[in-house]
């Protein structure tokens, strides 16, 4: 199936980075239409081409650059720059690596790019937030932050095979899932950058290895909560009025490191559960009781749209399917509160509980370097999550690679999901496709996996490490796209859990230190102690109640099935609507735990594609109405260098 790719052009945010070459200028003259801002190469080429705000050290989604001679580099995201640091900083730099060097040192969540002496640099975050992608154009390699405007230069179709890999419940499959659905364009893994020489030609460079977990907790937390504070005050600098989830201890925490900045009044919002088993609101009032400069919101859950709301004529145009846009009318509900109270920041705990709770497999190495301890736990946790003793066995006794998991994986697609009492102590959660995948599907993603597996590399070769760090990569994934859609409404969503420092600073901390039984997230707690009150630390676990999933599909049961009369997936033989729609409407006690998983990965794939279909359709490139406002608008040199 061949599509034009939409979206990026109407994105509030998107950026295209080319070398210094004579042979980059063909693909930046078909993106300067679409582009409101540029940088320009020293040389005078261009260098950056895109959509940003125009505004500096705001501290949300902007642009700080600087120029001195042969170099030019800019940080884009989440950040503080000052105009005279970023261009001393110029005036020293000789290397791609010294630039890279200078922005380690700077906190928040960007990207950096630099041109030296005709040489490119183009880096991402470890989380995965900030993206980067590839392709080679006319002879020259371009990098984006979006898959879809690589797509466009290139003229790429969709890779089917590749969209039935988002249909796996969880897409979580590295490096496999991580990978775009369009052909010819590369993804440029978190832990690697993009380098290009002087004639275009392109290589990817690791740069980053997960630091040895070395340092006790005593030890742990402080430096965890100097990289908090320095993620919270980064984004709160210059800002009278910022927003914040509070609700877990996460979001709680960010709430207070946030209220401790100076001329910063924090909004803050808590999402009440008709579950009367979830003590969210609870441990949320005491905390805006006890912290001064907390304006404190409650939303009755009746004012909070349910699951699979205002999804039919959702059309918003991403550069891949997003699974949470099945709830993308929740997290909507509370930016666009946020933006109405004056803020254009909001923070969240996106990735705190992956990152904070160690994975169960760091018990396989533990077992080694500590068997009493280790034993000590497994014991605590098994009985606490009622392991069988002989799965747990099965499972230590088991030490295949990553490869051979993989291959494991393409065996087991279509087989029930795990029961809920097996230990986790391998690569990670084994992903299914939902009962209606279509046997076509199965063998795209059975192949594809076959194929990667004789190569594949884990991000560590510690399970426990691996687990870490890709589940923090999957909760980032769908920040992005949320992210983009409550941009739209003004509101720069920010996740610190998500940025380097952070990340650095956990995974610097003994795994068993990080998890210990009878304790809730004990380096997070121990980080900000005398920061979050008291109250608000003692005796918190982690809600395990939902929004309701199934009487939210009860309601939107009718609704959801129009998407399956004409379906675009089916279309494509990827999924069986009979099946899907005859689960859908059934008892749903009767079906897997993980029914809700599948229909959201199906949902995002459906949505993408019909995202895509209308665009085609319309007679506007990409077929959005923004476009037209800025098809009109030339390219600035504002930013160019003078």
């Amino acid at each position: 199936m061949v599509q034009e790719p939409a979206g990026f052009a109407a994105a509030p945010l998107w950026f295209a980075v080319f070398p210094d070459c004579p042979s980059a200028a063909e693909p930046a003259a078909r993106l300067r239409r679409f582009a409101d801002r540029r940088l320009s190469h020293p040389s005078g080429r261009p260098f950056l081409l895109g959509r940003w705000p125009a505004a500096h050290g705001s501290g949300a989604e902007t642009v700080c650059a600087a120029w001195a001679g042969e170099t030019v580099f800019a940080l884009i995201g989440q950040q503080v720059g000052a105009s005279a640091d970023l261009a001393e900083a110029a005036a020293r730099i000789r290397t791609t690596e010294e630039a890279a060097a200078y922005a380690s040192g700077v906190s928040g969540s960007f990207h950096l790019v630099a041109s030296v002496a005709g040489r490119v640099r183009v880096q991402g975050t470890l989380s995965g937030l900030r993206r980067v992608y590839a392709a080679e154009v006319a002879g020259a390699t371009v990098a984006a932050d979006r898959a879809d405007v690589l797509a466009y230069l290139t003229g790429a179709g969709l890779d089917d095979r590749r969209l039935a890999l988002h249909l796996l419940t969880p897409a979580l499959l590295p490096p496999l899932t991580e990978h775009p659905v369009w052909r010819g364009v590369q993804y440029v893994p978190p832990d690697h950058f993009l380098l290009c020489d002087q004639q275009g030609r392109a290589r990817q460079v690791r740069h980053w290895s997960p630091p040895a977990a070395r340092l006790p907790l005593s030890e742990g937390a402080p430096a965890l909560r100097a990289a908090l504070h320095a993620a919270v005050a980064v984004r709160t600098t210059g800002r009278t009025v910022v927003s914040s989830d509070l609700s877990g201890l996460d979001s709680t925490s960010l709430c207070c490191l946030a209220a401790r900045q100076e001329e910063t009044r924090v909004v803050a919002f808590t999402a009440a559960s008709p579950d009367p088993l979830d003590d969210d609101v609870t441990w949320a009032f005491r905390t805006a009781a006890a912290v001064p400069g907390v304006q404190h919101h409650l939303v009755p859950h009746q004012d909070m749209p349910t699951i699979y709301e205002a999804l039919p004529g959702m059309r918003e145009p991403f550069d891949e399917p997003c699974a949470v846009i099945a709830d993308h009318a929740r997290w909507l509900s509370l930016t666009r509160r946020a933006a109405a109270a004056g803020s254009a920041l909001h923070l969240a705990g996106f990735g705190g509980d992956e990152l904070l709770i160690a994975s169960a497999a760091h018990l396989r190495t533990l077992l080694r370097r500590s068997p009493w301890t280790a034993t000590r736990m497994l014991r605590t946790y098994a009985a606490a999550n009622r392991w069988c003793r002989g799965h747990v066995l099965r499972q230590l006794r088991t030490q295949g690679s990553y490869r051979s998991w993989l291959e494991s994986v393409a065996g087991s697609l279509t087989d029930p999901p795990p029961p809920l009492d097996r230990p986790g102590l391998s690569w990670g959660e084994p992903p299914r496709l939902a009962p209606w995948a279509t046997s076509d599907a199965a063998d795209a993603v059975r192949e594809l996996i076959l194929e990667a597996a004789p190569h594949a590399e884990p991000v560590s070769a510690h399970p426990g490490v691996h687990d870490d760090v890709t589940g923090l990569r999957y909760a980032a994934r769908p920040l992005r796209q949320i992210g983009q859609l409550a941009l739209r409404d003004g509101t720069a969503l920010a996740a610190p859990y998500c940025d380097d420092a952070v990340l650095n600073a956990v995974l610097a901390v003994r795994p068993e230190h990080r998890r210990t039984p009878g304790s809730y997230k004990p380096l997070l707690v121990e980080a900000v102690r005398g920061i979050v009150p008291d109250e608000s630390l003692t005796g918190r676990t982690k809600s395990v109640t939902n929004s309701n999933p199934d009487g939210a599909l009860r309601a939107h049961r009718d609704q959801l099935a129009t998407l399956w009369e004409d379906s675009r997936l089916a279309r494509s033989g990827l999924i069986d609507t009979a099946a899907l729609r005859e689960i859908c409407a059934g008892p749903l006690h009767h079906h897997a735990h993980d029914l809700h998983g599948g229909l959201y990965q199906t949902l995002a794939c459906e949505l993408w594609l019909r995202s895509l279909e209308g665009s085609a359709a319309s007679d506007q490139p990409w077929g959005h109405p923004l476009l037209e406002e800025l098809g009109g608008t030339p390219v600035t040199d504002a930013e160019a260098r003078p």
